[in-house]
């Protein structure tokens, strides 16, 4: 009987095999244990983007679907491509549990809130999810909306953030609804790593309005890059109008939608809004919101109860206690 020996399974991040060009880092680079090990053992290479690890096509691949689908050995549709698809197919806009928030929204004369990362990278989020809600929620007659903009600069070139918000800006202005209301970025609003003191910047934009106080959003991020802050490093900038107000802090009342997909940067900022023990950093005022909605699940550990229903949970909404998936 052969005797077992070891295997390794050894993940080289940003090792890829691509066109020998003198722009090729890996083929310019010396490698001689790796060109000894493919030419004396059998070897062979993995697409990692588009369909092959179940993104849409022309989609660059990334960390956490990489390693998702080697640990499935299979095709692993995303959380991108199926909120994709649930758009495309009309059932988010059927999507019942998300459309009774909206409703209430409505109904109670309150504010919806949309905030996460604003750009086209397609890691965290994607500005087509952004616009899908915003044109459901003018279609069922919701005329105050507030974008809270989390600046990417690190999936997407470093002062990219200045075309994406003037693409959504022109995409607010033709839906003829939303307004935004903060700009901050993602070094603040979506850190991973327990530095909240980072977070409680973003809070104190997003719920108290503190931050450099701007009236045009495009111009507010000029004036960052004019300070050497590119996207990603954007100091919590707060919109105010021709009243030198904020024009959309999140209050009592209102409901928030947290458009990223991916859940590890978007935790502490849903811990921060959710929990009601949570003491990371002092909270002067705590908003009492008719809802919290996710755009996937975030953390299975969540102290709530989850109800699961038919089709591709896609949405999640914490109210009153309690956790609910939307199936879309």
């Amino acid at each position: 009987m052969t005797k077992a020996t070891p295997v390794m399974l050894i993940v080289l991040d940003g090792w890829g095999v691509g066109e020998k060009t003198s722009t090729n880092a890996v083929h310019m680079a010396k490698t001689p244990n790796m060109d000894y090990w493919t030419n004396h053992y059998p070897s062979t290479t993995l697409l990692a983007h588009n369909g092959a690890v179940g993104l849409p096509e022309g989609q660059m691949g990334n960390s956490e679907v990489g390693h998702l689908n080697l640990g499935a050995g299979r095709v692993v549709y995303q959380d991108f491509t199926r909120i994709n698809r649930a758009i495309e197919t009309g059932a988010l806009t059927d999507n019942k549990v998300l459309n009774q928030v909206l409703a209430q929204t409505r109904a109670d004369d309150k504010t919806l809130h949309l905030m996460g990362l604003i750009s086209d990278g397609g890691v965290h989020s994607h500005l087509n999810h952004l616009y899908a809600l915003v044109q459901i929620a003018a279609n069922i007659g919701l005329t105050r909306v507030c974008i809270h903009a989390f600046m990417d600069g690190r999936d997407t070139p470093p002062q990219s953030g200045h075309g994406y918000l003037k693409e959504l800006q022109h995409h607010l202005d033709k839906i003829g609804v939303g307004r935004i209301a903060t700009i901050i970025g993602r070094y603040y609003a979506m850190d991973r790593d327990n530095r909240w003191d980072r977070v409680e910047l973003a809070w104190s934009a997003l719920v108290d309005g503190q931050g450099c106080h701007c009236r045009d959003p495009i111009t507010a991020v000029a004036g960052a890059y004019a300070r050497d802050e590119n996207d990603e490093f954007i100091k919590p900038i707060v919109i105010v109008g021709n009243d030198k107000k904020p024009v959309g802090t999140i209050g009592d009342g209102d409901s928030v939608i947290f458009i990223n997909f991916r859940a590890d940067r978007a935790r502490q900022m849903t811990h921060a809004f959710t929990d009601h023990d949570f003491n990371k950093f002092p909270i002067t005022t705590r908003p009492h919101l008719a809802s919290f909605v996710t755009c996937t699940r975030y953390e299975k550990d969540f102290a709530l109860p989850v109800l699961r229903q038919r089709g591709i949970s896609c949405f999640h909404r914490l109210r009153c206690n309690r956790f609910n998936p939307l199936p879309c």
